[in-house]
């Protein structure tokens, strides 16, 4: 028996769990009565006759008690729950999670950043850019990537977390024009990887931080969102240079697994390109009480 079994559940089972409860009846195409529901979303046996499973394997799944499910149980659960493709694919990988009885230990991830990534970041001025883990710690910057971050460079460099940032610093709420969607992001891509890396313990010191220090945090930790985005446009409204309408680029950084590069962008001649200048200009100016960092843990890619 697993050590998840033990504990009366797996990742697998909080994931079904959380997804039935969050689609209506309708939504999945039954008709109910009228009477009073105490369970929210899909009942256990609803759930299971639309996946054409009997309850009992089903409630199985869900306690952890069965944790080999076939790749069609998993497809026709994730037709029932309407998952979308990366949520059917999160699915798929705690079915695999669920059948590993012994896996081996990951390795530590790295923080250490290429001199080749360095260089790239410093090429990239005067758009802001940044390296983060996979649990968004900030592990490189350029001028601008360290000052869009408003207030974040007055915390030492191993507190430098873009989810910590989003939901303990006092300035995140005003930098962001949407926070609710910005902090969605953020939740929803550490669910994604508790889901298949849930004793990584990069992961659980910072979601256990967060849990106990932010409501907004656990709230949505408990919806279990998994779909994160890698592009897109967001506004800004920066203390120091004013409103920004920016555009996102996210990518994988091959040969370091878990880092990625987040790049944000303006059209040149705009008034938002003209607010990137001053951004990076603002933070290449040296800040008088700057924690020093190590070697391989700078968050500037100039030295």
């Amino acid at each position: 028996m697993t050590r998840e079994q033990q504990s009366g559940g797996s990742e697998l089972g909080r994931f079904l769990r959380a997804r039935r409860a969050r689609i209506s009846p309708a939504e999945a195409g039954l008709t109910v009565g009228s009477g009073l529901r105490r369970t929210p979303g899909l009942r256990r046996e609803e759930l299971a006759a639309l996946a054409g499973i009997s309850i009992d394997y089903y409630a199985r799944l869900e306690r952890g008690k069965e944790t080999r499910p076939s790749p069609a149980v998993v497809d026709a659960l994730a037709r029932a729950l309407r998952l979308e493709e990366d949520e059917h694919q999160h699915l798929r990988n705690l079915a695999v999670l669920a059948a590993r009885t012994a896996p081996e230990p990951p390795a530590p991830p790295s923080r250490t950043i290429r001199p080749g990534v360095k260089l790239l970041l410093e090429s990239l001025r005067p758009n802001p850019a940044h390296v983060v883990s996979r649990t968004n710690d900030l592990l490189a910057a350029n001028p601008a990537g360290l000052r869009l971050l408003s207030g974040i460079e007055e915390w030492p460099v191993r507190q430098r977390n873009i989810a910590r940032y989003v939901f303990l610093h006092p300035a995140a709420r005003g930098l962001f024009h949407d926070w609710a969607t910005q902090v969605r992001g953020c939740v929803a891509r550490l669910r994604a990887l508790a889901g298949t890396d849930p004793d990584a313990p990069d992961l659980t010191r910072l979601a256990g931080e967060l849990l106990l220090k932010s409501p907004e945090f656990a709230r949505l930790w408990e919806r279990y969102d998994i779909k994160g985005h890698s592009h897109g446009r967001k506004t800004f409204h920066h203390p120091e240079v004013g409103g920004m309408a920016l555009c996102c680029q996210s990518m994988e950084l091959e040969g370091t697994p878990g880092h990625r590069l987040v790049v944000y962008y303006a059209e040149p001649g705009t008034p938002d390109y003209d607010a990137l200048v001053l951004l990076d200009m603002l933070g290449s100016q040296p800040a008088p009480h700057e924690p020093t960092a190590p070697a391989d843990e700078t968050t500037s890619s100039s030295t």
